[in-house]
């Protein structure tokens, strides 16, 4: 098995999961705690605009995906607190939005769309050196941003009331993390795309939870079972000839299932 390594696109593709594994467990985990799993969604299908802008102005897609991701985060974030519609009828609309801008501008670019599928399913044997190296820039950039506001953040998780008395600008602090969550989402994109985002967003820090109650431990464990979810789901593909992001999807799925179903029949102890 060891020899399809030899390929360089694997190697990319083994890279790519793992850096997508990082992001993904430190800021799943803020999801899962925060409970802004919805509000995620919305931001990674509002992100097809940008893939659009990309293909209408004939660049890089992922060069047009991060600035509309990180616009469409500020948006919903702003709007979602001071509107006085309900949230979620706020983000579903600008949910659907994104997606609109995204299907026209493509409609509008001469010739076909390569790699368009790409991004809505995933297809992480095709990413390339060069998208490589922006996942780690952008890993490095959500490492630090964490690292700097790791105590404001786990106030905003965990106790928002507490945060505001202790002279946390809230707002601006919950801005940041959706812009955060914008970045990862730019990481995932290549590896499961934007349909199964929200699945290796959640499942690895919803997992890591059952196991502690500690932020920083569940971080670690997060980013270890998406490495080794995606990394199996990658091999998997690779064997069997299927699309990577979906075989990712499906090995974790199964795993989480049975994990759950073994925990919920298992005897529990009294007194």
């Amino acid at each position: 098995m060891l020899e399809i390594l030899q390929y360089g696109f694997m190697q990319n593709a083994l890279v790519g999961a793992i850096l997508a594994s990082i992001a993904c467990g430190i800021i799943g985990v803020y999801v899962v705690v925060k409970r802004i799993v919805f509000i995620s969604g919305g931001i990674s299908h509002a992100s097809f605009g940008g893939i659009g802008i990309g293909y209408y102005l004939g660049i890089n897609p992922l060069y047009g995906l991060i600035p509309f991701s990180l616009l469409s985060a500020v948006v919903m974030g702003l709007v979602s607190k001071r509107s006085k519609v309900a949230e979620d009828t706020i983000i579903g609309i600008l949910w659907s939005l994104g997606m609109a801008i995204g299907i026209i501008l493509i409609y509008l670019t001469p010739g076909y769309a390569p790699d368009l599928m790409s991004y809505l399913f995933g297809n992480i044997l095709t990413v390339p050196r060069l998208d490589i190296y922006l996942m780690f820039a952008l890993d490095i950039v959500i490492i630090v941003l964490v690292y700097a506001f790791y105590k404001e953040f786990m106030a905003l998780c965990f106790d928002e009331e507490f945060a505001k008395v202790a002279g946390i600008d809230v707002e601006r602090l919950y801005l940041l993390l959706l812009c955060l969550i914008a970045l990862t989402i730019v990481l995932l994109i290549k590896v499961v795309g934007i349909i199964l985002i929200i699945a290796l967003l959640t499942m690895p820090a919803t997992l890591s939870r059952h196991y502690t109650n500690n932020l920083r431990k569940m971080m670690y464990l997060s980013i270890f079972f998406g490495a080794l979810f995606s990394v199996v789901g990658l091999f998997l593909s690779y064997t069997f000839d299927v699309p990577s992001g979906a075989t990712i999807i499906l090995v974790m799925s199964t795993v989480y299932m049975l994990h759950f179903l073994y925990d919920g029949l298992k005897p529990r102890r009294i007194g």
